[in-house]
C-alpha cells in the first residue's frame, strides 16, 4: 500500500480471533483459565478442531478444540450479541459429534454406547450490554420447559485473562476507528496503546505486520457488508416491480375499468416491494447479519 492514508483494501486473512488462537500456546493458556484446576495439561493434549464455515459469517468465528476428553468450543460474538447463540452451538456441536464419530470409526446406530468427549461451551463476548454469565437453550427459547437443553458460558470481562486481552484489544480497536476511522493511523495506535498496556503485546510483536492486515480487513468490512446488502436489493426490485405490475393488472381488471387498472398496478407495485423487502430481509438475517447493518444498508439511497 503506497499510501497509508488511504483507506485500505481488504485482504483474505484469518480474523484476529481465529488467528490468535490457532496457536496452541494461547489456547493452552486459555484452557487453564477456563480450567486452572487441570494443572498437569500440556500443548501435547491439545487437538484443535475448529469446523470451518459451519457457522462463521461476517459476524462469527470460533474455535474448538480437544483437551483429552473435554470438547471446548468458543464462539466470537463480537460487539454485536446474538439471541441466538445457544441454537448456534446447538447447530455446530451436533455437527462435530457427527464428525467425531466418523473419525473415531464410531456409528450411532452401534448397539453399543458410543464415547462422546464432554461438551464445554462458550461465547466471547466484546460488547457493552450487561449480558447474563450463562445463556441456556431451554431458557432462552422454551421459558425454561423443556426435554432438552444446552448452557454457554458468556466471557465478557476484562482483566488479565487470554480472551480479557482479546476483548480489550476490541475495544481499543473500536475507539480508535472512532477518531482515525478505517485508516491506516487506527490500526497504528491501536498496536502502540495494546503494547503500552501489555494486551496481548507478546502475540502482537510477533506478528505486527499480520496483525495490521487482520485489522485492515475489517476497515472494509462495514463498506463491502453495505455494498452486498444493496446490491442484493438492487437485484430484487426488478423481480418486485415485476410481480407489483402482475399483481395490479389482476386488480385492475377485476375492477374493470381504467382508472381501476392504473390504480391497481400502482398498489400492486407497492405490495410487491413491500413483500419482496421484507422477504430479502428475512434471508439476510438467516445469514447472520445483524438488524442494525441491514436497516443501515437498506435505508441508504
Amino acid at each position: 500500500m503506497n499510501d497509508e492514508n488511504a483507506t485500505t483494501k481488504r485482504r483474505s486473512k484469518d480474523s484476529m480471533f481465529t488467528s490468535l488462537f490457532s496457536e496452541k500456546e494461547y489456547v493452552l493458556q486459555l484452557y487453564k483459565e477456563l480450567h486452572p484446576e487441570d494443572k498437569d495439561v500440556t500443548e501435547d493434549d491439545i487437538d484443535i478442531t475448529t469446523i470451518r464455515s459451519v457457522i462463521v459469517n461476517t459476524l462469527y468465528n470460533d474455535l474448538g478444540f480437544m483437551v483429552r476428553d473435554t470438547f471446548v468450543l468458543l464462539l466470537e460474538a463480537q460487539s454485536i450479541w446474538n439471541a441466538n447463540i445457544t441454537l448456534r452451538l446447538f447447530f455446530y456441536l451436533a455437527e462435530t459429534y457427527k464428525r467425531y464419530l466418523k473419525d473415531t470409526v464410531q456409528s450411532e446406530l452401534s448397539d453399543s454406547l458410543v464415547k462422546l468427549p464432554k461438551p464445554d461451551l462458550y461465547v466471547v463476548y466484546t460488547g457493552d450490554r450487561k449480558i447474563p454469565g450463562i445463556v441456556s437453550l431451554k431458557d432462552t427459547y422454551f421459558s425454561g420447559d423443556a426435554p432438552i437443553d444446552l448452557e454457554v458460558k458468556v466471557l465478557s470481562s476484562i482483566d488479565g485473562t487470554i480472551t480479557g486481552q482479546y476483548i480489550s484489544f476490541c475495544r481499543i480497536f473500536d475507539e480508535q476507528r472512532k477518531k482515525h476511522g478505517n485508516r491506516i493511523e487506527c490500526a497504528k495506535e491501536t498496536m502502540r496503546i495494546c503494547l503500552e498496556r501489555n494486551i496481548l503485546a507478546g502475540f502482537i510483536r510477533k506478528h505486527e505486520k499480520e496483525v495490521i492486515t487482520m485489522m485492515e480487513e475489517l476497515f472494509d468490512e462495514d463498506i463491502l457488508t453495505e455494498q452486498y446488502l444493496r446490491a442484493q436489493e438492487h437485484r430484487m426490485k426488478d423481480i418486485w416491480l415485476a410481480e407489483g405490475e402482475e399483481i395490479g393488472l389482476k386488480k385492475g381488471i377485476e375492477r374493470g375499468i381504467e382508472k381501476g387498472i392504473a390504480e391497481g398496478i400502482e398498489k400492486g407495485i407497492a405490495e410487491g416491494i413491500e413483500k419482496g423487502r421484507n422477504d430479502l430481509i428475512k434471508q439476510l438475517i438467516k445469514a447472520g447479519f445483524s438488524k442494525e447493518q441491514i436497516a443501515n444498508a437498506l435505508n441508504t439511497n
